[in-house]
């Protein structure tokens, strides 16, 4: 099992509440769902009882434990690098070069009526 999916996992069964448990996590809630779901399909059973109020079933309980004991154990997860900081984008202003054919004379600049 990935240590991300039992991450997602463990903050769930704490907060038994999807939409806070992906606001918690910095991920989007269909993303949980799928999380969820990818692990419900590896254990093989339903870990969670989805209808409202959200609870753990006896199979979610069980794997809880293992699954906090695995998520403490492992290292904490690499920090998500930030793009380096570009300039300022220049806004093109017409002045592009029309594309040279061969055999045909070069495009020249229009004038511009007043």
């Amino acid at each position: 099992m990935k240590i991300a999916l039992l991450r997602r996992f463990v903050v769930l069964a704490e907060e038994l509440h999807f939409p806070r448990a992906a606001e918690k996590l910095g991920i989007p809630l269909a993303s949980l769902h799928t999380s969820i779901d990818k692990l419900e399909e590896e254990v093989g059973h339903p870990v969670i009882h989805r209808e409202s109020p959200t609870r753990l079933t006896k199979v979610g309980e069980l794997l809880l434990v293992e699954a906090q004991q695995t998520v403490a154990a492992a290292p904490a997860p690499a920090p998500k690098q930030q793009a380096p900081g570009g300039g300022k984008a220049k806004a093109s202003k017409g002045k592009g070069r029309a594309p040279i054919v061969k055999g045909q004379p070069k495009p020249y600049k229009k004038r511009q009526g007043r």
